[in-house]
């Protein structure tokens, strides 16, 4: 490869980064800085130059030819907004950065929230206004909590979160009337105030492949603890450990690459850096917006993580000449933090010209200059954010200090700077916030209520042999009653396998779902009393893959097996646009049938004393799933990694995690045909406290020792590290027993003597007793769980 002549067009940290990092090629000969810092001043082969201004694109073009460059990189968004590539690529020399058509992802926060909704780019719901009375009825007439983002350029600044309806009104205010960000504010996004973790990802693009470096966290305000105006950035650090390798994967499929494809298939290719700013949602990551440039600070974290065999040059010339598939990119396996330095004010009126002192850092840490300028050979201030102090460490707590640790290099007149950089990591760290299924995104009193809601609809469909009531496990139709003579009681379920679809997608796996998608069926019909003969399927896709159509079906055959049914006929749809990419759903119907004699529950049968036996489950089974993910993201784990919570580490965590929801189908009619229980229940969502009561008379509860049994492995991991409360547990998960029974104290040990022989295994779990209040469910010693 020829030899490299840079003009580098910016004057801030990332630039002076950016200089730091494309100095150490060996392919680069010179760098020109339009105009460059105190900073850029200093890395070798850089050169400042300020005879040309940043935005005088036709002199920067003359500069060029004159110095026989043959590579401009932009660093500000505002040259590449205003097609600075257009400039350069007439006169037939490479620019590192978008066109002018792609740099609108960045130039209109309307345009680019349009183009996600194009494209099923999941972000937040929006509207875009150019009217400020229109924008006015639109926040009076919403209930919803918001974000208001001056839809141009504004620094970095213009995107204000009020509390309530009062300051949304004057966000509004501000930025359409007031011009508080000028021209910037012609245009309004509203959109919905997304809660979660912020991640940014930058992307090297070439239109076609992208490769990402590791995702990174900034801080926006100005004040510790996240409060005060934004900023343009106050600090970063990265890698984020809620970014686990299934979320980058997720990331990169479902917003990154069609982002890119997007872009191309519209007209208007994407080559160089795409800033991606996420947030990590209970029900999974959403796009805030994008820029077209390295980000800042997030330039200053992330380039001293990319490994010195990695050439910044080649791969920003991979990109302009679209080889960039032939690039390796590697990453150091360790943290980094920037703690950036603002003059005293900041973000308001803030005094320039300030006289600095800055030293030499530590090795493994460096300091990047933002707002400086050498005047008379003197350092001093010239912007808001002026310097930042950068580290890495093989730990995040390693990093963060070393980057405070550089701080003590920096001196000026009241400069100013977090102390908290990292806060949101490092606390994870040392207190884990506790989770519950709600705060992954599943409301199991959202689904009590909706069944309370509904019931009167489904009662007025009511026919000759079929209740229709709502609430239980399976729906029966007795038809005899109906007018079919000396016919069984038919019993019918329909489930589908929820969020543990993602696990299977994300490992490429999908025969054992199948499996489970029978069982939460099955397993409905058989708490009946009824045996199951028929199952059909449902399989909707964006488009159909053979392979895992097919493995997906074949686990449906294997669960029919295991369960002693037929499959009889099913559904495969395709709906682009209703699914994305590879994603799928499923759901399925069991029917079977029974004779009135051995239909359950026998409520009438039960009494105080009974006994409850409870069956083992295999796991997690199918339920919990959003919860499982979240608190796998939040460990900073890959689905390929090495089972937690399996000693041996042997296992693969996504394959374990794929382990089917056992079937008891077989098991138990060897003893509901014999009349041996009274009642089932069969532990899905809702875990025991929701499902046993199930079963119950009104005038009786569960008691059940949660010490008769011992809490599985995959469960005790999941509590310790999602913080999760015992009696959240026992709502969300089967915590060991997939099957609870009511059986008489004389038949206890003929049923577990037949179960165990049929492969289960037994435990007594509890007994029934007089119902005195509300509870349906007692859980004795739920503090040995915490």
């Amino acid at each position: 490869m020829e030899p490299i002549r840079i003009l580098l067009v910016g004057n801030g940290g990332r630039e002076h980064a950016l200089a730091w990092k494309l100095s150490q090629s060996p392919l680069v000969e010179s760098i020109i800085a339009v105009p460059g810092n105190g900073g850029t001043s200093t890395c070798p082969k850089v050169t400042n130059d300020t005879s040309v201004k940043a935005d005088d694109y036709p002199g920067l073009v003359k500069l060029a030819q004159n110095n026989n460059v043959n590579l401009v990189v932009p660093g500000p968004e505002a040259p590449l907004v205003d097609g600075i590539e257009g400039y350069f690529k007439a006169v037939g020399i490479r620019c590192y950065g978008p066109s002018k058509l792609a740099a609108r992802m960045e130039g209109s926060k309307a345009f680019s929230k349009d183009f996600m909704q194009r494209h099923n780019i999941p972000t937040a719901a929006y509207a875009n206004f150019s009217d400020y009375e229109d924008a006015k009825k639109y926040l009076d007439k919403i209930d919803h909590n918001v974000v208001l983002k001056a839809s141009g350029l504004a620094a970095g600044k213009g995107v204000l979160i009020p509390t309530t309806k009062e300051e949304a009104h004057k966000a509004l205010k501000e930025i359409m009337v007031d011009r508080e960000f000028g021209e910037a504010g012609d245009e309004v996004v509203i959109e919905e105030f997304l809660e979660g973790d912020e991640l940014s990802i930058l992307t090297f693009s070439d239109g076609y492949t992208i490769k990402s470096l590791p995702p990174a966290q900034d801080h926006k305000r100005i004040f510790d603890g996240d409060q005060g105006p934004n900023t343009g950035g106050m600090g970063c650090y990265a890698p984020t450990k809620i970014a686990s390798k299934a979320l980058i994967e997720q990331i990169e499929k479902t917003i990154l690459q069609p982002t890119i494809d997007g872009m191309r298939n519209e007209g208007f290719p994407f080559v160089g850096t795409l800033f991606t700013g996420l947030m990590i949602t209970a029900t999974g990551p959403k796009t805030l917006e994008y820029n077209v440039r390295f980000g800042d600070p997030e330039t200053q974290t992330l380039l001293p993580l990319m490994s010195e065999d990695t050439d910044l040059a080649k791969v920003m010339v991979a990109c302009t000449e679209h080889w960039l598939s032939g690039i390796d990119i590697k990453v150091d396996q360790k943290s980094s933090a920037t703690v950036v330095v603002a003059a005293g004010g900041y973000p308001g009126s803030y005094e320039k010209g300030i006289p600095m002192e800055v030293g030499s850092p530590a090795a493994g840490a460096n300091i990047f200059h933002a707002g400086t300028v050498v005047k008379d050979g003197q350092l001093r201030s010239s912007g808001g954010r002026v310097i930042a102090a950068q580290a890495t460490g093989a730990t995040l707590e390693e990093a963060v200090k070393n980057a405070y640790d550089g701080l003590s290099h920096i001196k000026f007149d009241k400069m100013f700077y977090r102390k908290d950089i990292a806060h949101r990591a490092l606390k994870r760290t040392a207190s884990k916030e506790a989770l519950t299924y709600a705060s992954a995104g599943v409301s199991i009193e959202a689904g009590n209520a909706l069944v309370e809601r509904i019931k009167k609809a489904v009662a007025s469909t009511r026919q000759p042999g079929a209740d229709a009531e709502i609430g239980g496990f399976g729906g029966e139709v007795n038809l005899q009653k109906a007018g079919y003579t000396s016919a069984p009681i038919t019993v019918g379920a329909i489930d589908g396998v929820g969020t543990k679809l993602a696990v299977a997608q994300a490992m490429n796996k999908h025969d054992t779902v199948g499996i489970d998608l029978v069982a939460m069926n099955v397993n409905d019909l058989v708490v009946q009393g009824a045996k199951p003969f028929m199952f059909l399927d449902y399989y909707g896709c964006s488009t159909l893959k053979l392979e895992t159509a097919a493995a997906f079906v074949e686990g449906v055959a294997e669960g029919c097996n295991q369960a002693g049914c037929a499959l009889v006929g099913g559904e495969t749809a395709e709906m682009p646009g209703m699914y994305q990419n590879d994603d799928y759903d499923a759901a399925g119907c069991a029917v079977g049938a029974m004779s009135a004699d051995v239909r359950l529950p026998r409520k009438a049968d039960m009494v105080e004393g009974d006994v409850l036996l409870g069956l083992a489950s295999n796991g997690l089974h199918s339920n919990g799933f959003s919860l499982v993910r979240r608190i796998i993201a939040r460990e900073g784990l890959s689905y390929q990694d090495p089972t937690p919570w399996d000693d041996s580490k042997s296992t693969v965590l996504g394959t374990s995690l794929l382990t089917p929801t056992r079937i008891y189908v077989k098991s138990l009619l060897k003893v509901t045909d014999k009349k041996l229980v009274k009642g089932l229940s069969h532990i899905t969502g809702g875990g025991l406290a929701e499902n046993v009561p199930r079963m119950l008379p009104s005038q009786l509860s569960a008691e059940i020792d949660l010490k008769t049994w011992e809490l599985p492995p995959v469960f005790k991991w999941l509590k310790k590290a999602g913080n999760v409360s015992g009696k959240e547990m026992s709502r969300t998960f089967n915590t060991g027993i997939g099957m609870v029974a009511v059986v008489s104290p004389e038949n206890v040990k003929q049923v577990q003597e037949e179960l165990t022989a049929a492969g289960e295994t037994v435990f007594t779990v509890g007994k029934l007793i007089k119902r005195s209040d509300d509870a349906g469910c007692v859980l004795l010693n739920l503090s040995s769980w915490d």
